[in-house]
Order: C-alpha cells, then sequence, then structure tokens
C-alpha cells in the first residue's frame, strides 16, 4: 500500500557526527592528550548504547533530552562512563567538557550521504514527509544549516515538546499535526526499540536503516541505504 506520509528520525537516519561518532570521538580525545584508537572508541561506545537502551526500557519515564538540563546531565554522564572503559580518568572533567563541546557544535554534523537524494526524491513525488526524533532543541538550527527544514513543514523534537521517543504520544503528535493516520505512515529510524517498536505500538509502518548490518534480526523491513526506502514500502517515486 502505498504510504501518504513518511517519516524519519534525525540522528544517524538522517544526520550523523562528522566523520562518525567513534572517529570524531577520538579527535577530540587527541586534542586533549590521549592517542585512543576509533575502534575501541567504537566497540566502547556499541557496550554503552546497549546499556543505555536497557535502562531507559526498564523506566520509559526517564527523560534525557527534554531539557537543556537533563541533555546535559545526561550527555555528561554518558561521556564520563566512556572515557572510563577506555581507560581516561577524567575526575576533573575537563575532557568530558570538550566533548560535550564538540558534539553539541553545529559543525559537527553532516547529512548522510543517501539523505538528500531520498529527500529529494520523495519531494518531487510530492510525499508529504515529517520528523520525529529525539534530539535537543538546536537540531532546528542543524537542519536550517543542513538546509534541509524546507523537507519537514511537521518537526517534532523532544527538546521542544517535551515528550520523548518511545512515548507513543511524540508520533501522535506528529501524525496529528500531519494530519494522517498511524497505518497510512512509515517512520525511519536507525533504532530496534526506539524506532521500530515504538513506531509499530501506535500502529506506522517502521523501516529500520542499518548501515552497519547491526541489527539482522528486526521484527521489521530493514535497509543498508536510503536509496532503498520506496522499494521497501511500496513508493512510487
Amino acid at each position: 500500500m502505498q504510504p501518504k506520509a513518511v517519516f524519519f528520525d534525525a540522528g544517524e537516519t538522517l544526520v550523523h557526527p562528522h566523520p562518525s561518532f567513534p572517529e570524531l570521538f577520538a579527535e577530540v580525545l587527541r586534542d586533549e592528550g590521549y592517542d585512543v584508537d576509533p575502534e575501541v572508541v567504537r566497540e566502547v561506545v556499541w557496550g554503552a548504547s546497549q546499556r543505555v537502551t536497557e535502562a531507559l526500557r526498564s523506566d520509559e519515564h526517564a527523560l534525557w533530552s527534554t531539557s537543556p538540563d537533563r541533555s546535559r546531565r545526561f550527555w555528561f554522564t554518558m561521556y564520563l562512563n566512556l572515557l572510563e572503559d577506555t581507560g581516561i580518568d577524567d575526575s576533573e572533567g575537563k575532557v568530558t567538557a570538550a566533548l560535550y563541546a564538540r558534539f553539541s557544535d553545529l559543525e559537527s554534523y553532516r547529512l548522510h550521504p543517501d539523505a538528500l537524494p531520498l529527500l529529494e526524491r520523495l519531494e518531487a513525488a510530492d510525499c508529504p514527509m515529517g520528523l520525529i526524533s529525539n534530539f535537543e532543541a538546536w537540531l532546528e538550527g542543524l537542519l536550517e544549516k543542513l538546509d534541509v527544514t524546507r523537507f519537514f513543514p511537521v518537526r517534532v523534537v523532544s527538546g521542544l515538546e517535551g515528550v520523548e521517543k518511545p512515548d507513543p504520544e511524540i508520533f501522535r503528535i506528529a501524525l496529528d499535526r500531519m494530519g494522517v493516520a498511524a497505518e497510512d505512515s512509515v517512520y525511519v529510524g536507525d533504532h530496534p526499540y526506539f524506532d521500530v517498536e515504538a513506531a509499530q505500538k501506535v500502529g506506522m509502518r517502521p523501516v529500520l536503516i542499518d548501515r552497519r548490518d547491526l541489527y539482522p534480526d528486526v521484527d521489521a523491513p530493514r535497509i543498508t541505504s536510503l536509496e532503498d526506502l520506496p522499494e521497501a514500502v511500496g513508493l512510487r517515486v
């Protein structure tokens, strides 16, 4: 069935730290006098992300991005834990602060190469698009800087709305603003829990963008490039 609207997650679906989270993390560490291989960072980040997901699964009311203070506490704790896992003692918080500053800088982000071509294809086909993202309020500025705001007349960002995935309300807000039913909508994201499972619970059709082939067993259509989205969901573009 041809979807009537397509919604996207933002982080690691459309935009990403440049050149990647592990490489940027390692770059900051080098600037602070620590030589850590990005592959070591990648392994540490994977383990940490799994722990965070399980923690948030156990408490779906634990919000992290809905205010600047919550976001800062969350990321400072995350960066400090990642540093400990890589064997770096940052008891004074200097490296943690440097990481927070770099990853909060709009200049640190780029569009995934497959994002703009797909958005332009959908726009040319008059397919309504929206954004639903757990992200700080400064995502609006990033979208503007990357010149993609025009694609998303409906943008529901947790840092502005005060509600986060997997709460069904964040999806309902977007659906109401777009004026479409959940079953007529597709949601594209990179996380099995926050994107796939959460969208399924409200009746949307989820698609997992899994560029690094991390989740082969996910119970949803799975693509490794956004260019494959139209075929995966029956979009005629």
